[in-house]
């Protein structure tokens, strides 16, 4: 006698159910030693794992591709930095202090010559956040001038690099928004455009180190202190963290992979376009 598909499965969960009971009996064993337990977890987990997935191949109503969730950090970061982007363009030594906290990007369109990939482009140099005075803030006055406090710095910074930079080649972008959502927008701008002077890049970083006197302590010269010396505390470093020639490899092969993936964009609507293509499967 063939046996029915429909029966063969039912005879599959009731060894299941046994099989699980069995596992059940030895997990409340006192005999069962910390390590064994630890593999079962694990891999009661994976099996876990198998069984939603299961569930959802025989379930007659799909799953949607994906699904909206506007409490969603990493969503809300993305919306900031969206907004973010969609600012004017302000010149980085006409930045004047006003109340807030939020992100800014900074632009290059100087001459250069290891930043002419991006110069003149839609893709910042560096992006960062400046957080409120405190967490609890609510209003851009009870945040204080953080974000223009922070521009500012760099632009003091960067003025100190006069042989190889000028502070009139930068622009910036910035976004006062509320208190607790700096992080989540600073952290998709990074990603998305992967600045060459942010720390995460692991380039050119080293534009918002503060000072350090060289015999307190044996830190070595940033990689951007070495491209742009000009900070009396960074000259008087005896070694340098990442040697000059290092340094501009690394970013000629960080804008060879950036313009094969499409990421050196030529105008803004070529951003907004990346970033709505993004929202297609958050």
């Amino acid at each position: 006698m063939i046996r029915k598909k429909e029966d063969v499965a039912t005879q599959l969960i009731d060894n299941l159910r046994t099989n699980i009971e069995a596992i059940r009996q030895e997990a409340k064993s006192n005999s069962i030693t910390a390590a064994r337990r630890n593999r079962l977890n694990q891999e009661i987990q994976k099996v876990g794992l198998e069984v939603e997935e299961l569930l959802r191949d025989i379930d007659p109503i799909k799953l949607p591709p994906a699904m909206f969730d506007p409490a969603n950090p990493n969503l809300v970061g993305r919306f900031i930095a969206l907004a973010l982007v969609s600012q004017p363009l302000v010149p980085l030594v006409e930045v004047v202090d006003f109340y807030g906290a939020g992100v800014y990007a900074i632009y290059y369109r100087g001459e250069f010559d290891a930043y002419q990939p991006i110069s003149g482009k839609e893709v910042p140099i560096y992006v960062g956040k400046a957080d409120p005075d405190t967490a609890t803030a609510r209003t851009p006055i009870e945040q204080k001038a953080r974000l223009s406090g922070r521009l500012k710095e760099h632009r003091k910074n960067i003025a100190k690099a006069t042989t190889t930079l000028d502070v009139s080649d930068f622009d910036c972008r910035y976004l006062v928004v509320q208190s607790g959502w700096e992080k989540p927008a600073e952290s998709f701008l990074i990603d998305f455009f992967k600045p060459v002077w942010n720390n995460e890049t692991a380039i050119c970083y080293g534009l918002g180190k503060h000072g350090d006197a060289a015999e307190t302590r044996a830190n070595k010269r940033s990689p951007w202190d070495t491209m742009h010396p000009g900070r009396s505390w960074a000259v008087k470093t005896v070694e340098d963290a990442m040697p000059e020639a290092t340094i501009r490899t690394k970013l000629t092969a960080h804008f060879t992979s950036a313009e094969a993936s499409g990421r050196l964009f030529n105008d803004r609507t070529d951003v907004l376009n990346a970033f709505i293509e993004g929202l297609k499967f958050s």
